[in-house]
């Protein structure tokens, strides 16, 4: 029976070592695809960030004003609430594990 299991082990491993080397061989040409597409899609797509307005400058400057103390503590406060929810909800929760 050792021989035939010995066998049995060995013709596994060479169908695990042929599909490695399929698998490695697929990946390599699919980063290949995936470094022709790129430089493709670098050669012919235009960026498309628009272009800066002189405008646009102060526009920034009103949305990126400092929030007041209180608003800051207010919001701190409503992420620490949300946080103890969260983790009282996932632990009256089962443990699924999902298996692939």
């Amino acid at each position: 029976m050792s021989n035939n299991r010995v066998e049995q082990l060995e013709s596994t491993v060479a169908e695990l070592e042929s599909t490695v080397e399929g698998l490695t061989d697929e990946l390599i040409e699919a980063k290949e695809r995936i470094r022709v597409l790129e430089a493709e899609l670098d050669a012919e797509t235009p960026t498309r960030v628009p272009d800066r307005r002189s405008d646009g400058e102060a526009e920034t400057e009103e949305l990126t004003a400092e929030a007041e103390p209180d608003d800051v503590a207010a919001a701190t406060a409503d992420a620490d609430e949300e946080t103890a929810a969260g983790d009282e909800a996932e632990d009256s929760g089962s443990d699924d594990i999902i298996v692939a």
